[in-house]
């Protein structure tokens, strides 16, 4: 059943598997769409057109083919270089597909607007409104542009879940909606349009609720949204909510860890609290300026009784957490962009055996893979490191600015 509470809507009765790294992920994701028989809704940051892009396109164009009605939705800024090719191969194919905030095209791509930084950065996919994708993972190859110290590149660390169950309608709804929105227009008869939308709402509910199975024994769920009307902090607010209320254990994996004032005071005082809250960061970085901005605060962070541990072998790009019995796997980093400017999707899992999971597959990577971060460790940086590294969160703090939101971080 759904619970409401804090414009959280959990619900009952889910399958939730966990999906690492591309491996898993683009098989699943592939073969649910090679059994669709009626529709395909595909949103991504970033959809490459490497091997895996187009294995992905192929898959999609025989969805096409069955007659199955695929949608894709693409972000402008994080598919630049590839959104007008992919978007002529899906309209070729016979799918529809929509640009979330088209970039500008020659000088005007130089030109700082505020609106410009409002992207799309979920990655949800929904098959047949029965099943759904949610996590970080974007539609780009595990090994591509990441770091190889000559024994061979090793792939991005990040997770997604599939799910069926309930909460499947409210990933449906939440495409259903930004879909809609894309294609507005002005128009003169507003009243009878409005009528028509909300019969449609209505009756899509309906539908959506009446198609997803239950599962007995299933899991609690409930779909965290992220945009700059409704849900502006519903993400930070449930982070937060989760280590205000934790006894014993948070392990968060973040790869841009630029938290605001609220989340960074709820992470101490958690630890304050004799919880155990350890934080799985990049050590290969990625975005130099985000990677040595996070870097400045490590020393007032560990003053507070954190843990901290860099993942070594490739990019950290995961945004999962587990904090007591519950899990939290999703697109939304803990840093300035997540939190105040894109549109983001998280899954909030209260379930032990879940959480259990993806704990051991986290503490898997720290115990093999990390170098764990002590003051001792932090303070060998050289001088030149750590001016970088205040210069970095100088220029990171400026861009918050920028927002409107300076008092926030």
């Amino acid at each position: 059943m759904a619970r409401k509470g804090s414009r959280l809507v959990w619900r009952d009765g889910n399958c939730i598997e966990l999906l690492e790294n591309g491996g898993e992920f683009f098989p699943a994701l592939c073969s649910d769409i090679d059994q669709a028989q009626a529709s395909v809704h595909l949103e991504t940051y970033i959809f490459n057109l490497d091997d895996t892009g187009r294995k992905v396109l192929e898959h999609l164009r025989a969805a096409c083919q069955r007659g199955v009605k695929v949608r894709v939705v693409i972000d402008g800024f994080g598919s630049y270089e590839n959104a007008p090719e992919i978007a002529r191969q899906l309209e070729e194919m016979g799918a529809q597909v929509r640009i979330y905030r088209p970039e500008p095209a020659g000088l005007g791509r130089f030109r700082f607007r505020l609106s410009r930084l409002r992207r799309l950065h979920r990655k949800v996919t929904v098959v047949d409104s029965r099943i759904g994708f949610v996590g970080g993972i974007n539609i780009i190859d595990d090994l591509e542009d990441v770091p190889d110290d000559g024994q061979g590149p090793k792939p991005r660390f990040d997770f997604a879940v599939r799910v069926r169950g309930p909460i499947v309608q409210d990933l449906a709804k939440a495409q259903g909606l930004l879909w809609v929105r894309m294609a507005w227009r002005r128009r003169d008869d507003w009243g009878e349009f409005y009528e028509r939308i909300k019969g449609w709402r209505q009756r899509r509910a309906r539908a959506l609720a009446e198609a997803q199975p239950r599962f007995e024994p299933g899991m609690r769920a409930t779909v965290l949204l992220r945009d700059n009307l409704r849900f502006r902090q519903t993400i930070e607010n449930v982070y937060i909510h989760a280590l205000e209320t934790a006894t014993h254990d948070a392990l968060i994996a973040n790869s841009y860890f630029f938290p605001g004032r609220r989340l960074k005071a709820a992470l101490r005082r958690a630890a304050q609290r004799g919880v155990r809250v350890r934080l799985l960061l990049q050590g290969r970085a990625e975005y130099a300026l985000q990677y040595r901005a996070c870097r400045s605060m490590y020393q007032r962070v560990l003053a507070g009784g954190i843990e901290i541990y860099e993942y070594q072998p490739s990019y950290l790009h995961a945004k999962v957490a587990v904090i007591d019995g519950c899990a939290m796997v999703g697109s939304s980093n803990m840093d300035p962009f997540s939190l105040l400017l894109a549109r983001e999707t998280n899954v909030f899992i209260s379930d032990e055996g879940f959480a259990a999971e993806l704990k051991d597959a986290l503490e898997r990577e720290l115990a093999n893979s990390c170098n764990r971060v002590t003051e001792e460790t932090n303070a060998r940086h050289s001088w030149l490191d750590r001016v970088c590294d205040d210069v970095s969160h100088f220029l990171l703090k400026i861009g918050v600015a920028l927002t409107g939101h300076a008092s926030e971080y």
